[in-house]
């Protein structure tokens, strides 16, 4: 059984539904995952904060711009009046509910539940839609299997039985509908996953069915080997070792998170990321296999400041190295990069809100340097280092730029380079050039 998952894009209209509802209809078994409508929990977040500052009318007026949307889409989506008023009367009872938060007490509880219905509502759509066309379509509600424990991570065990539970109660359907980013917490309340939301609800569910395969559809062609708008000659990856994909996420790829595809990545299970507006294309394929010898993407991280120590009295003390780390902890920023040296630590971070507080606590261990719009490029593929050459290659390609760190031997799947944010178009052109064009 395969798992596939459409975001908010994909579920736009009433018709992208119509085209993710051809994608998904091929006699195959499968769970499909949705987000909501693409704006709807944007907008669902703004009534929100109508309802926290006690402005019931002003959320009511949203709420009713909302809903006439929605009553848009149902008439442009079925075909039948038969489905079209069991869809209107669901959209309906909604949004009552909705409403019914605008006349009480209002807390992140409340707000949680609100946000829940766009993906409810969703889902409820496209089920409906795939009845209406004869489909076998059965929609099982994620928050009867989809739980987090008490540190707010997924339950994976209570996933698998409750999930197994519901596909039980239906084994003659052809497609199972669910939603993506809502679950219950530890104490049964509505939550939700926050870290890649629909990504790792497919994820999960993935790992809890042992599904063959976890498509993610977006509206992007799969990974690229840099950024189309800054490099020229870009192409689609397409295929990717779990950690070389962690690499692009953190360093400035878009379509995944990091953390979500982990679940499928110890379950052994490929994900492949698929294009909603060309379907036929082949996407990126993210496995634990490695292709051996192969410079995967270059990729960038922007908005870096880099922070130097520098003590010959302290550097060699025990301890001292975990002083300085333990004063980024205490302020709750994390390192990116790091170097040592006999006299200095140069680290770098992206996060510049405690930057004062940091540089005054780490001015009792030594001499402390800041540069500011600093930019991380990094190289990923079969790094391991018995492979000769590759870093030679990169480091010939930055031969004209002024490189501040190197990163190398920290993963067998990068090498990273800390830069001026203005050479960050000449770097990534410049690589690319001598990576996978073979231009000197």
């Amino acid at each position: 059984m395969k798992v596939l998952k459409f975001g908010g894009t994909s579920v736009g209209s009433a018709q992208r539904m119509k085209e993710v509802a051809k994608l998904i209809t091929d006699g195959e078994q499968k769970i499909v995952v949705l987000s909501a409508m693409s704006g709807t929990t944007n907008t669902l977040v703004e009534i929100s904060d109508y309802l926290y500052k006690k402005n019931p009318e002003g959320a009511n007026e949203i709420i009713n711009k909302l809903e006439a949307k929605y009553k848009q889409h149902l008439d442009e989506l079925f075909a039948t009046q038969e489905y079209k008023e069991k869809a209107a009367e669901v959209v309906k009872a909604h949004f009552n509910y909705i409403r019914s938060y605008t006349k009480d007490l209002f807390t992140l509880f409340e707000e949680k539940v609100i946000l829940a219905q766009g993906e409810l509502i969703s889902t409820n759509m496209v089920n409906l839609y795939l009845q209406e066309c004869g489909v076998k379509s059965v929609l099982i509600p994620a928050l009867e299997f989809m739980r987090t424990d008490k540190n707010a991570e997924p339950d994976p065990v209570y996933i698998k039985e409750k999930l197994a539970a519901q596909l039980e109660l239906h084994p003659e359907a052809e497609i199972y509908i669910t939603q993506g980013f809502i679950c219950r917490n530890a104490y049964g309340e509505i939550d939700n996953l926050q870290r890649g939301g629909s990504d790792y609800t497919a994820s999960l569910i993935g790992a809890a069915v042992g599904a063959s395969e976890i498509q993610i559809w977006t509206d992007i062609d799969g990974m690229h080997n840099n950024d189309p708008r800054v490099v020229d000659k870009t192409e689609p990856v397409r295929h990717l070792h779990f950690e070389e994909a962690a690499e692009l996420a953190y360093f400035g790829a878009k379509i995944l998170h990091p953390t979500c595809i982990q679940p499928a990545k110890y379950a052994n299970i490929p994900v492949r990321l698929l294009n909603t507006m060309d379907p036929t294309a082949p996407g990126t394929m993210i496995s634990n296999e490695t292709e051996k010898g192969k410079i995967k993407a270059v990729a960038a991280k922007d908005n870096i400041t880099a922070i130097k120590i520098k003590s010959s009295r302290m550097l060699l003390a025990h301890g001292f190295l975990r002083k300085v780390f333990e004063i980024f902890e205490s302020y709750q920023t994390s390192i990116d990069m790091i170097c040592t040296s006999e006299v200095g630590v140069s680290v770098t971070v992206d996060n510049t809100k405690h930057l004062n507080e940091i540089m005054d606590d780490l001015k009792k261990y030594g001499t402390v340097t800041v540069d500011h719009d600093m930019c991380i490029v990094c190289v990923v593929g079969d790094l391991e280092w018995e492979n000769v050459g590759f870093e030679a290659n990169a480091l010939d390609a930055m031969r004209n730029i002024p490189v501040r760190m190197i990163s190398f031997g920290g993963s067998n799947y990068n090498i990273s380079f800390l830069i001026r944010e203005c050479d960050k178009k000449q770097a990534l052109q410049a690589l690319s050039d001598q990576l996978f064009h073979n231009k000197k």
